[in-house]
């Protein structure tokens, strides 16, 4: 007997699933928002440098004339936003001044800011426009240092420790450290917020969905770990329409961060992964969340026959062959596992760089910041319904792999499309967007149910690095823009698309139970299950009654 059994036994997808699902994937929206919340809060407005202060005219006054007296014009006639004139020069103002070159300088008396759009920004409180551009970037790569820290902590505690407990605590230290960086004054305290930030992504969505899906019964499981991806589409809406009310960054900040004290007081509520307590000898307090969920459920006298015996005994072999203690080594040290690693090592790396390329920098698109985010999320929708669709219908693995490699198509025949067809353009990456958020959220799924339980947290963390790797390369790829603009679409695409063909070697999970040990995944690989759909084996089962062979099937 499988775990799922008593899962079903106990009421199924009942009113515990659902509402312990709902406030599971609450927190994940918001999540979403500090995710992309740079794109607002480092956002980067027209300006230009101010006037030298020895000539107090050209200092405060900046319309069109004045401005044009201390500001030379760029190609496209546009004031430059780095350099100024060494001294004012006023005959410019003439319209019969012949042409010349006067001295330039840098921006030594500091920049004028366009604030009709964003009152108040860190790049405008900094100054991190010009020589010191790279600051702002350096502040998003920080963030993502802090996630791919993160999930190499959590993901080891979480194994070793449950999945309550290391949710919990990013709930307080996202909330601590957001609330504390909207009153940071200097920049080096504002990214060491944003590292801390960073590091409860991975705590708070590893363990989200580990809890949901170890709560889930089998028949459940796709529509709850996709719709993990609808809340996080939904939290960049809300980032949109947040970000939209709420100009000043310190305000902004503020208003997505401290929520979370909310999820922190209301997650102590949330029961452990009955799972995890029992390959960890808790069974007592197993039987006692059970017995809550049967009572959520409708199912109380099921619940009161549960004894620990009766519960240890539908994963008892799992229990007798689960390990003491286990480290990283355990993702590489057995064939199949070994496998399953190198290969989302792969997918999550590819995955996370084409992205984050794509959704990190709305600004590059030339159109409004807000609207760009409103479509990004939009997009996001079908596409996800569509992936819904195929993951419970056709599988996990085509559907990861078919979505990787369109998106890969995607951003590369994005770069014929000429520059000044800025709607195609952004409408086309939006897509390409689509396609990639989709693939992430299926590969959160396919991950989960790939890796045993005893080594399920492990091996999610393990996952997670490689894509923040991904996230930390994604700004250098994009920087390669400066020597050939074809160069980024072209290795965003390219290690889409090599996902993709990754996914293909990984085995179908779709209606299969969770393997609860590494003992018992390697048995089943040996045994030849866990390349087969459970339909597919009992029609082998049945022709194997009738004496006839069945046809294997290849890959």
């Amino acid at each position: 007997m499988a775990f799922t059994d008593l899962l079903d036994s106990l009421g199924g997808v009942g009113r515990f699933q659902l509402i312990y699902t709902a406030l599971l994937l609450l927190p994940c929206s918001l999540l979403a928002c500090h995710n992309f919340l740079q794109n607002f809060t480092a956002a980067v407005p027209h300006h230009h440098c101010r006037g030298p202060t020895n000539h107090t005219a050209a200092a405060t006054n900046t319309s069109g004339a004045w401005l044009r007296a201390i500001v030379p014009l760029d190609q496209l006639g546009a004031p430059e936003p780095c350099r100024r004139f060494t001294e004012p020069q006023w005959a410019l103002l003439s319209p019969n001044t012949s042409a010349h070159e006067p001295a330039t300088e840098g921006c030594k008396d500091g920049w004028v800011y366009d604030r009709s759009v964003f009152p108040s920004t860190i790049v405008m409180e900094w100054d991190l426009v010009c020589e010191a551009r790279p600051l702002r970037d350096l502040a998003q790569s920080i963030y993502m240092a802090g996630v791919l820290v993160g999930a190499a902590v959590f993901g080891s505690l979480a194994d070793r420790l449950g999945r309550k407990g290391p949710l919990v605590w990013s709930y307080l230290q996202l909330a601590v450290s957001g609330v504390a960086t909207a009153y940071f004054g200097s920049f080096s305290a504002y990214c060491i917020s944003r590292f801390l930030m960073g590091m409860t992504f991975s705590g708070i969505i590893l363990n989200s969905l580990s809890l949901v899906v170890e709560w889930m019964p089998t028949q459940g499981r796709t529509v709850a770990g996709v719709l993990l991806g609808y809340s996080f589409t939904l939290g960049q809406l809300i980032l949109a329409g947040v970000a939209y009310l709420i100009r000043p960054w310190r305000w902004l900040q503020l208003a997505v961060s401290i929520p979370f004290l909310i999820f922190f007081l209301y997650s102590w509520w949330l029961p452990e992964s009955s799972r995890w307590l029992l390959l960890h000898g808790k069974s007592q307090l197993a039987v006692e969340n059970l017995r809550k969920v049967a009572v959520m459920n409708g199912r109380a006298e099921e619940g009161e026959r549960l004894t620990k015996e009766v519960v240890s005994s539908y994963i008892q072999s799992e229990i007798a062959s689960v390990r003491t203690s286990n480290s990283i080594l355990d993702l590489f040290r057995t064939p199949a596992i070994r496998k399953v690693t190198c290969c989302l090592m792969v997918v999550w790396f590819s995955n996370s760089m084409a992205y984050y390329g794509l959704a990190m920098d709305l600004q590059k698109f030339g159109l409004s910041v807000y609207l760009v985010q409103v479509l990004f999320g939009v997009i996001d929708i079908p596409a996800m319904l569509v992936a819904t669709t195929t993951m419970i219908y056709v599988g996990r693995r085509a559907t990861v792999a078919s979505f990787l490699i369109l998106a890969g198509l995607m951003v590369i025949v994005n770069m014929f499309v000429p520059e000044d067809m800025q709607t195609l353009r952004t409408a086309q990456a939006a897509l390409g967007k689509g396609c990639l958020a989709s693939s992430f959220i299926c590969v959160y799924l396919f991950t989960g149910e790939l890796y045993p339980t005893e080594i399920r947290q492990m091996g999610m963390g393990f996952a997670s690095v490689n894509a923040r790797f991904g996230g930390l390369v994604a700004p250098l790829v994009t920087t390669l823009g400066e020597f050939s603009t074809i160069l980024p679409p072209i290795g965003f695409g390219a290690t889409s698309i090599l996902a993709g063909l990754a996914v293909c070697f990984l085995a179908e999970t779709r209606n299969a139970p969770l393997v609860e040990t590494i003992d018992a995944m390697e048995r089943r690989v040996k045994e030849g299950l866990s390349r087969k759909d459970p339909e597919e084996k009992r029609e082998e089962i049945s022709l194997q009654q009738l004496g006839a062979s069945p046809l294997k099937e290849t890959i």
